[in-house]
């Protein structure tokens, strides 16, 4: 054999192995041809696909090579590497940067130069939470201290008082620093705001003494203390939640000026939405069952349409817990939230523990190289979406907790099931949507207790021109004037265990799914209303009765209440069920709970279902938007070039297991449009399905569907 021949076999041998190994794979897809324009901000492309390389303080002299090669193996356009903060990664000269032992002076600059040569961005991770117990002891006044005088700890890390000149002034000499070292394109905040808890080792310590925080709260307030407690009712503790906002957004816009005065083409990104540029959100795993297999779509529907001129991040965390970071989640369940991002127009974001070298748990490796790949070659299908959705579900809050969440996830679980569509809104930032609200047929309030005046008054004003209104559980509570002339109710007591009591479903033209039930059991919080100002009452309240063994039950009465009343407003009606409805359906499953809301929302909107039909299991998620090609021609463009339906496969979720899905057939769809497609084909392998259009339907079958699958009706 010839020289030249023995050669290339032998380098072809070594691609081949190559490409069966992350450190040294690369990617099946040519780089897309797309050049946006550099007067765009490069993440308005909305294209991330981000890989964060969460680097533990020894693994900070990492090859540099090999991490590009992992990133070009995984299809990635863009990495989120340590750069500063709780230590610096890089020559520091500040006094007040304490510098990672195993810094290597050139990595930093390396893997920036290496990735930018591949046409992939970097945004580096600044953690200002904590400081080394060197600064600590210079600085004492700097740190954290409870009312008992303890100090929050992590091994030699302190946390800080962000009112304290650390953050106050250290912070953006440390930023400014990185920024003339080295052409960076994003700057990503981990851990902002104030700490109550060490999440770490989750234990709880209390609100921040520092006396730099009692000083400016004092100020901030007009001379009030700084509150010891966390009391939702104490006026001072409500007056130090304002005070929070007011600081944490302070910095965020000082930082914000510092960096777009340095570049403007370099990217805020964080958790909040104030001064930002991406908003990063978390898919996290938890420890609380059932677990939350919409964690995505939740995110990401969620920050999309409560602050929709930002770009969205949701981030998959490999981890399963702070305490279990080197033991990653199971793949199947990356698959789903990595779809879901796709599927809600959030871009792909995986956060792994340390490089992709030697690691510790490699099992995900194989779909986040499947979907990346998927998006790489896909592209101009995603991050250019419209939803269709005519109901909205308001969220508690950006990262909701607590049975809150559980009844604001029970409602969610209800709709997703029945293949209804929706957007998430934030309770908070509902005020800065009056506008969007007029799209609505549909408003739920899932235990949406309190709201802020903007937003009370946007959904009031929504209300009275069409809109219908939903509301669970002790909705509104805070606004009692609200809930007489809104609903035509008023709060006489709450039950927080109702159990023993049924609710009797009737009026059987309202509730059809009941034509063989009398009475549906009843358990967590029931709240007695009076009625009176209602036009109609629905669900009579029966007495718990009498309980014991079979001979001596029953005595089940009328107690005088109803759990459903409805007020008719000139164009809608607004409905109270003063129950924990979602929270039943979230943590028991029992599917009559779930029937009482879908009866509701056909008696408000019957057309509601008329968006998706189909046939589909209820653990397959649709997800159906308007799209436009998300290319340059299309920045300016408002025609939608047709809609995209999205299926994600959560056949193989148990409640508390991942499984693989099931292979799923003959899944049959009539979708509303207002126009008549020209073609309709399966993303992933460009094939015609037959259709026909109809009234303005489009009927289709899918043959099979695996984990994953788009359908394209393109105009």
């Amino acid at each position: 054999m010839k020289e030249s021949n023995l050669y290339i076999l032998v380098l072809l041998f070594f691609i081949c192995i190559s490409c069966t190994l992350p450190k040294a794979h690369t990617s099946i897809f040519q780089p897309t041809n797309i050049q946006w324009p550099d007067t765009l901000p490069w993440w308005k492309a909305n294209n991330l696909r981000v890989i964060q390389t969460n680097l533990p303080d020894y693994e900070a002299g990492l090859n540099t090579d090999s991490l590009l090669s992992a990133l070009t193996c995984f299809s990635a356009n863009t990495l989120l590497i340590n750069a500063g903060g709780i230590m610096a990664f890089y020559p520091t000269k500040l006094p007040f940067h304490y510098t990672n032992p195993y810094m290597k002076e050139n990595m930093l600059g390396d893997v920036i130069t290496k990735c930018h040569r591949a046409g992939i961005r970097v945004i580096v991770r600044f953690d200002f939470s904590r400081a080394h117990e060197s600064i600590y002891k210079a600085h004492p006044d700097w740190f954290y201290i409870s009312s008992k005088g303890e100090r929050m700890i992590n091994n030699n890390m302190y946390v800080i008082s962000i009112n304290a000149p650390y953050e106050q002034e250290c912070l953006f000499k440390i930023v400014e620093e990185v920024m003339t070292l080295y052409p960076i394109d994003g700057i990503f905040i981990n851990m902002p705001g104030y700490q109550t808890r060490n999440s770490y080792i989750n234990k709880y310590y209390g609100i921040d003494q520092n006396d730099y925080d009692k000083q400016r709260f004092a100020k901030f307030s007009g001379g009030m203390t700084l509150p010891v407690t966390e009391d939702k009712n104490d006026p001072v503790f409500q007056k130090y939640e304002e005070f929070k906002k007011f600081t944490a957004d302070e910095i965020i816009q000082r930082l914000h000026t510092l960096v777009k005065s340095k570049n403007k083409q370099i990217a805020i990104c964080t958790y909040s939405d104030k001064y930002v540029d991406i908003i990063r959100h978390e898919s996290q795993a938890t420890s609380s069952i059932p677990y939350w297999p919409y964690t995505a779509s939740d995110n990401v529907s969620n920050a999309r349409n409560s602050f929709p001129d930002h770009i969205i991040s949701n981030a998959s965390i490999q981890q399963i817990s702070f305490q279990s970071r080197y033991n990653a989640i199971e793949p199947e369940e990356v698959a789903i939230r990595l779809y879901e991002n796709i599927a809600n127009g959030s871009g792909l974001d995986i956060s792994l523990m340390g490089d992709f070298q030697n690691y510790e748990d490699e099992r995900n490796y194989d779909i986040i190289k499947e979907v990346y790949a998927f998006h790489k070659k896909h592209e101009p299908y995603f991050g250019n979406y419209t939803s269709p959705a005519q109901v909205a579900i308001v969220a508690p809050g950006a990262w909701p907790s607590g049975e809150p969440a559980q009844e604001y996830r029970g409602i969610q679980l209800m709709l997703k099931e029945a293949h209804i569509q929706y957007d998430i809104l934030e309770d908070a930032q509902v005020g800065e949507l009056e506008a969007s609200l007029q799209k609505y047929r549909i408003l739920i309030l899932p235990d949406i207790i309190h709201l802020n005046e903007k937003s009370l008054a946007a959904i009031t004003k929504a209300c009275q021109q069409g809109m219908h209104l939903i509301a669970t559980n002790r909705s509104l509570t805070d606004h009692p004037k609200t809930l007489e002339s809104v609903f035509g109710v008023t709060p006489v007591t709450n039950y927080p265990d109702g159990s023993g009591y049924y609710l009797a479903p009737d009026n059987k033209q309202l509730f059809k799914h009941f034509d063989q039930q009398k009475m549906l059991f009843w358990k967590f919080n029931l709240g007695l209303y009076t009625m009176a100002k209602a036009d109609s009452v629905f669900l009579p309240i029966l007495t718990p009765g009498r309980p014991g063994p079979p001979e001596i039950i029953g005595g089940h009465q009328p107690s005088g209440y109803h759990a459903m009343a409805v007020k008719k407003h000139p164009v809608s009606k607004a409905v109270i069920l003063p129950i924990n409805l979602g929270r039943l359906y979230y943590l028991h499953g029992y599917e009559q709970h779930k029937n009482i809301l879908l009866d509701v929302i056909d008696y408000l909107f019957p057309e509601v279902n008329q968006l998706v039909q189909t046939n589909a299991h209820p653990r397959i998620e649709t997800i159906l938007q308007k799209f436009r090609k998300n290319l340059p021609e299309n920045l300016t463009r408002q025609a939608e070039d047709g809609y995209i339906l999205h299926l994600v496969n959560l056949t193989g979720f148990s409640g508390n297991t991942y499984f693989t899905p099931l292979t799923v057939y003959g899944l049959t769809f009539k979708v509303k449009t207002d126009f008549k497609p020209n073609s309709l084909f399966l993303l992933s392998s460009r094939k015609a399905i037959p259709f026909t259009w109809n009234n303005g339907f489009v009927t289709f079958t899918l043959d099979r569907m695996e984990q994953f699958s788009s359908v394209i009706l393109e105009k």
